[in-house]
């Protein structure tokens, strides 16, 4: 699990969208949570190239990645979502992919497919005009 310090963290609230009556007109329950990966100390250089290669297309031209959570009608609840969701984000990020041993397929696979490509061509070859015998 990554650990971010609270400093780095940057909320803006805002009025949610969605049913709420005329509690949504009066609150702002809408949490969106900018972090700065470029100035962030959470992370080493290693770490944040990974992030930038894996997040590019969800960060903007400051470096900035943004979280936007409008899940319940209490602030504080979607707050504390936003913070779960980008841990689990950059979580994600820095997961090292398994490396994959390449393996033959076995002899009887390799009939197998030969098999029923002849089968496919049969039945594609029924298909085609009946010739009349005269």
């Amino acid at each position: 699990m990554v650990t971010i310090n609270s400093d780095e963290l940057n909320f803006q609230f805002v009025r949610s969208s969605g049913p709420g009556g005329q509690h949504v007109n009066k609150t702002s329950t809408k949490v969106i949570l900018s972090f700065n990966l470029a100035t962030s100390n959470s992370f080493t250089d290693e770490e944040k190239i990974i992030i930038y290669k894996k997040l590019n297309s969800n960060l903007d031209n400051e470096g900035n990645l943004q979280v936007v959570c409008q899940e319940t009608r209490s602030q504080h609840k979607n707050k504390t979502i936003a913070i779960t969701k980008l841990r689990s984000i950059l979580t994600k990020a820095l997961v090292k992919p398994k490396f994959r041993v390449r393996t033959k397929p076995t002899r009887s696979s390799q009939e197998k497919r030969l098999r029923l490509k002849t089968e496919k061509s049969q039945t594609k070859k029924l298909r085609g005009k009946v010739q009349r015998d005269e």
